[in-house]
């Protein structure tokens, strides 16, 4: 029975020195570079990163590279930041590049600005070499009416103080554009910017637009001016053609309105033509009731009639008179 629990116990021997091995032979490996290279590294804080879910080998060569370069660091701090989702390499390369262009920057500070999720390390060489942004081309519209499209080159450099909290390059192109605008807007005329483009970069610097970003503006310089439309023109040209349409409209409504009113003046004329007829066609109904009651005679009747056959008989010498004398005058003609 002994020889048979003996391989068991053999092959669990075997299997826990291998494990041993494992993770303590890449341990006293770590641990040996780390003391060769004058980083205090305990062997044990090495064997317990595994059991932490923290790679070893990063977070050792990182104190190294740290050390060798002046800079105390606690593997606690890398660990912690690790485990809190940072970039170890990047925060140490950021504080050794802070440290040789004389840039104060804390460990605590590089860590919060990576947790942040800025790029560190590209803030801190931000800051020793400042970084040119090409805005896209701005149009503004002069006070003359015409349109002037320009196009700047914006210098800056980091601020490591605002990089946590600090609006970001957008926000930068914005305000640029935004001052821009309001500065060719302002102008009188578009041949005075044109002239003297540098006018519109230093007005834009005295807003300061920096304020709340992470970035330090340090020049804003014009690239290109161009000339556009004129605005001023194709504006009044709209506001002509607009009132045109509208007096047209109105012109429109009024022969409308006179033409319903002639229709109906029409109408009435035919209505009071009605009401003579109506009136004529009632008189020999008058004349015979007339006749009855005996408030009418004869001869008052043929006296009626005598005088409307004169007066027929004058308004027929005078159309011939009057015809007459127009066919004189065409023969004279």
């Amino acid at each position: 029975m002994v020889s048979g629990i003996l391989p068991f116990l053999i092959i669990i021997i075997v299997v826990g020195v291998l494990v041993v091995l494992f993770f303590i032979g890449s341990a006293v490996q770590l641990w040996m570079q780390a003391i060769f290279s004058g980083s205090r590294v305990g062997l044990l804080s090495i064997v317990f990163m595994r059991f932490r879910k923290v790679p070893p080998k990063l977070i050792v060569e990182s104190k190294i590279t740290a050390v060798k370069a002046g800079i105390n660091l606690s593997t606690d701090e890398l660990e912690s930041h690790y485990l809190a989702g940072g970039n170890v390499l990047r925060v140490v390369q950021a504080l050794i590049a802070a440290d040789k262009a004389n840039i104060p920057l804390t460990f605590k500070r590089a860590a919060a600005i990576d947790l942040a999720g800025r790029h560190v390390l590209e803030a801190v060489q931000m800051s020793v070499n400042p970084k040119v942004i090409e805005t896209p081309e701005v149009s503004a519209v002069a006070k003359d009416g015409i349109q002037l499209m320009a196009v700047t080159r914006v210098t800056v450099r980091a601020n490591i103080d605002r990089l946590v909290g600090g609006a970001g390059e957008e926000t930068v192109l914005a305000r640029v554009g935004e001052g821009i605008v309001t500065t060719i807007g302002s102008a009188l005329s578009h041949k005075h910017v044109l002239e003297n483009p540098d006018s519109i970069s230093k007005k834009v610097l005295e807003r300061g637009l920096d304020a709340g970003t992470a970035f330090e503006i340090l020049s804003i310089d014009i690239a290109d001016v161009d000339v556009g439309k004129n605005i001023g023109a194709e504006l009044e040209t709209d506001r002509a053609e607009a009132d045109k349409k509208i007096a047209q409209a109105k012109a429109e409504e009024r022969r409308a309105m006179a033409i319903a009113t002639e229709q109906e003046m029409k109408a009435k004329v035919q209505e009071m033509r009605a009401k003579v007829v109506e009136a004529e066609a009632q008189v020999p109904q008058a004349m015979a009731e007339a006749f009855k009651n005996g408030n009418l005679g004869i001869m008052d009747y043929y006296k009626m009639k005598n005088v409307a056959a004169d007066t027929q008989m004058r308004e027929a010498i005078g159309g011939h008179g009057q015809n007459q004398q127009k066919q004189d005058d065409i023969d004279k003609q």
